[in-house]
């Protein structure tokens, strides 16, 4: 008789497309309706301003108790290391000191500023949803509708108007952190502006986010989108590249990449009504094909054309498939059937894909799975393509431009790009490579080292929620400490209560779901 652990493993091993359709959608889709309806009723009743400041003090008291008693331990927030992006877990919130930074809210919105003024796990969905329905929208509004303020900020943010506006770091007014002495400190440009540089990208090793002012600008109600096919290298790049740089005509510019010589590039502009020279269509209706699929109709069909998508449509146009990831945990998920019976609950969740992980798919996802997200600046795209290419040979790739600003030199993690002679180019492209590759014999040991060079060596930058094998040295490489080093220094009692960054996104301090649920068993 087959042992019932071994026959679960079973299961979720070769049969996770039925697993997650029969499990793990329903519970989905439960949790999402009652995060949907607090949400909606605590921004309708007004009352989260109110118990803001109530929330505030609670994690100061925290923070108090915490030196009373000889402040021993490390730090970190107490929400849970499952519902992270990342396809792993944070290891060391079984060792450190978990302080409650419960803040979901919407607290205001301020028109004549152009602001709204949000706690940390406040998200993307939720966001959009309110701002919408008042004529507003974030300027960058990242993907998948689960991403959350206080992720983006201490790790980061991409969408296709970063071209215009920057990273989601970029479109922030201030932060208020509670710091590891147990002060509120709202820092911004003007104001405590070297804390307010360091934030983004640090992961929560400087302080705890409690609230942030994020820009807001006036939103229409479609995108015109074009479609454009091209069947060659430069084509792709010389296209993708001019519409990326061309800020006053495109709000959106979009690459999806097929193969090392196809491509389709998208460049969208905010509009009131549907004109004449495309139809519309709402690619967010749960029957809808998947995006990169409804894509890829332009390329095999060798046909260029304009669409008009309602514009939340547009924002979250591939949360229902996760971009592409989608089709390898529920491989029918695209079929029309599927689509008209249960495309309403997709996506399954992110903790609950995790935590249903076997050990078999551990270790395939580790040999032969990517998600990696790497920023490189915009003149080795090409360089790029070629390099994904030759050592991955893994399609889609999704490419998202973005502008690093330079912020008139002021420190940070991230910089814009400096030629030898000092010129400064703050144009720089996100490549999305999700999946499993195809070049044969393909090892993730070998391929992600070689792919982080890569990216040292051409400027770039690493997405932190992915995984990384670089060493503290090579970490310090890519990204720059100095005035990150210099500011723990200073903070009272910040060394001692936060790791560094590395410590949290390295192997260090992040493990494989399956070793984690291993930990907190013997735990």
């Amino acid at each position: 008789m087959i042992k019932p652990d071994l026959l679960f493993e079973h299961v979720l091993t070769h049969y996770r497309g039925i697993f997650a359709t029969l499990f793990l959608l329903p519970v989905s889709a439960v949790y999402g309706a009652y995060a949907g309806i607090r949400n909606w009723i605590s921004f309708r009743l007004n009352s989260a301003p109110a118990k803001h400041a109530d929330r505030v003090e609670a994690v100061i008291r925290q923070i108090v108790d915490w030196k009373m008693q000889g402040a021993e331990q490390k730090l970190c927030t107490a929400r849970s290391g499952w519902k992270t992006m990342s396809e792993l877990v944070p290891k060391y919130k079984l060792s450190h000191r978990r302080i409650d930074v419960g803040m979901y809210d919407l607290l205001e919105i301020d028109k004549q500023r152009q602001i709204v003024r949000v706690e940390p796990l406040a998200t993307m969905g939720q966001i959009s949803r309110n701002l919408i329905s008042r004529g507003w929208t974030l300027p960058v509004v990242p993907e998948l509708d689960s991403l959350t303020v206080g992720g983006l900020i201490m790790g980061f943010g991409v969408e296709t108007s970063s071209h215009k506006y920057g990273l989601f770091q970029h479109i922030c007014e201030s932060f208020e952190i509670v710091t590891a002495e147990g002060k509120l400190v709202k820092c911004s440009p003007s104001e405590n502006s070297e804390l307010f540089y360091q934030i983004p990208w640090s992961h929560g090793t400087l302080g705890f986010l409690v609230a942030a002012e994020l820009k807001i600008v006036p939103v229409k109600n479609y995108v015109r989108l074009h479609y454009q096919p091209v069947y060659s290298l430069d084509d792709m790049v010389s296209v993708f590249e001019r519409a990326s740089r061309d800020a006053e005509n495109n709000d959106f510019v979009e690459g999806l990449v097929y193969g090392r010589d196809q491509a389709v590039i998208m460049v969208g502009r905010l509009v009131d009504a549907v004109g004449s020279d495309g139809s519309l269509n709402a690619i967010g209706r749960w029957y809808k094909p998947w995006f990169y699929k409804h894509v890829q109709s332009c390329l095999d069909h060798r046909k260029e054309g304009v669409e008009y998508l309602p514009v939340r449509d547009y924002f979250h146009r591939h949360t229902r498939s996760y971009f592409w990831a989608m089709e390898e945990i529920i491989p029918f998920g695209n079929h029309p059937v599927f689509r008209a019976l249960l495309g309403w609950a997709l996506p399954p969740r992110i903790e609950l894909l995790k935590y249903t992980e076997t050990q078999t798919t551990q270790r395939l996802r580790e040999k032969f799975h990517v998600i990696q997200d790497m920023l490189m600046p915009i003149r080795y795209l090409k360089q790029s393509i070629v390099y994904f290419d030759e050592h991955f040979r893994l399609y889609p790739l999704w490419l998202s431009p973005m502008a690093i600003k330079d912020n008139g030199g002021q420190p940070g993690f991230v910089h814009s790009f400096r030629t030898e002679e000092g010129a400064v180019d703050e144009m720089y492209v996100d490549i999305g490579a999700y999946g499993t590759p195809g070049k044969k014999d393909f090892d993730n040991a070998i391929a992600l080292p070689l792919l982080e060079k890569f990216v040292i060596d051409y400027q770039g930058y690493q997405a932190l929620y992915a995984r990384t094998t670089m060493s503290r040295e090579a970490f310090r490489t890519m990204f720059d400490h100095a005035g990150y080093d210099q500011l723990r220094e200073r903070l009272p009692y910040c060394r001692q209560a936060f790791d560094e960054v590395y410590d949290k996104v390295s192997s260090k301090g992040r493990v494989s779901p399956v070793e984690m649920r291993k930990l907190e068993k013997a735990g």
